[in-house]
């Protein structure tokens, strides 16, 4: 039985796009990042979260024994006294941390050779961030665009925040699939979402941008700079492994803002586009190191799970060694 256009538009394409069922499922695997709930208050990714301090005037947590260390000025003069051993009290402070969630949808991301296009992999950080975020209690917003538009949402402390920050997630991913590959009547950069992002992260928040870097020039270090000013900002760049490792066979092609090209066979080539690829992620790795905005990078053809369990751990272990 032959399908018509219409019937085969709404097929759904595991790993070339994602649906708002998959993205909503990803909820319990975000419960699993173990270094996101009880961070230490100097930690990055830090939010709303109980962080233990010695001091007063903040909400009471516990009455527990004295310990090398403790500052005097907390101990329970009564409850010492009637416990006959140092007792201190101690406090909770609340730190807020709203989130904004930066989501590259553009035709760039739409590329992807093994697990799934590097688009969907956004969206499905995208999703475990937020999702993370609601659960230890912060205010989620985004920022997500393709290249005809942008979508901003303030953040919120709301179920119906991140199910409407996911269904634009869907919404532009599916346009990748759906819409043909016509030059944009508007053409939105990278550096207009971080602009709007800037508008919207005043103080204090963190930024979370998830992109491919494509079109990153000095603007966008000018206005990375700006975020970072103010606000913690994490970048996590979605990369392919075969721009990494690329074997030319012949009839091979690439399309590059809708002109398509024969790729040439032999190692010249290969070598070429390999130091790039090389070059340009050094580039940016070295350019928000001196930021010091971390840089994530994250492969499309591993699940997105496991390396940020694997990469924020190893991140966290080496941050608690400098300390």
């Amino acid at each position: 039985m032959k399908r018509t256009i219409e019937q085969t538009s709404v097929i759904h394409r595991p790993g070339v796009q994602t649906s708002l069922e998959e993205l909503m499922l990803l909820r319990g695997q975000a419960r699993g990042f173990s270094f996101l709930p009880r961070q230490p208050i100097t930690s990055l990714l830090s939010g709303r979260h109980a962080s233990r301090l010695r001091g007063r005037g903040l909400a009471f947590e516990e009455l527990r024994q004295y310990q090398q260390g403790d500052d005097i000025r907390t101990i329970d003069w009564r409850a010492t006294a009637r416990l006959r051993s140092p007792h201190v009290r101690v406090y909770t402070e609340e730190r807020e941390r709203p989130v904004i969630v930066v989501v590259d949808q553009r035709r760039s991301m739409f590329f992807g050779s093994q697990r799934a296009m590097k688009s969907v992999v956004a969206a499905e950080i995208a999703a475990l961030a937020a999702w993370r975020t609601l659960a230890v209690n912060d205010r989620v917003g985004g920022i997500v665009f393709n290249d005809n538009e942008i979508i901003e949402l303030v953040p919120h402390r709301s179920q119906s925040r991140v199910l409407r920050l996911l269904h634009e997630v869907v919404r532009l991913n599916t346009l990748l699939v759906d819409q043909p590959d016509e030059p944009a009547a508007v053409t939105v950069t990278l550096n207009d979402a971080l602009n709007a992002a800037l508008r919207r992260a005043t103080h204090d928040h963190l930024v979370v941008i998830i992109s491919d870097l494509d079109g990153a020039d000095e603007t966008t270090k000018k206005l990375a700079t700006g975020l970072a000013a103010h606000n913690d900002v994490l970048v996590v760049g979605i990369y392919d492994p075969l721009g990494a490792d690329l074997h030319i066979h012949p009839g091979m092609t690439a399309v590059d803002r809708d002109v398509t090209y024969e790729l040439p066979t032999g190692s010249a080539f290969t070598d070429s586009f390999q130091k790039a690829f090389t070059d340009r992620l050094d580039l940016w790795m070295e350019i928000f190191r001196n930021l010091r905005v971390p840089v994530i990078p994250i492969s499309a053809a591993l699940s997105p799970v496991d390396q940020l369990r694997d990469l924020f751990g190893a991140h966290l272990q080496q941050r608690s060694r400098s300390i």
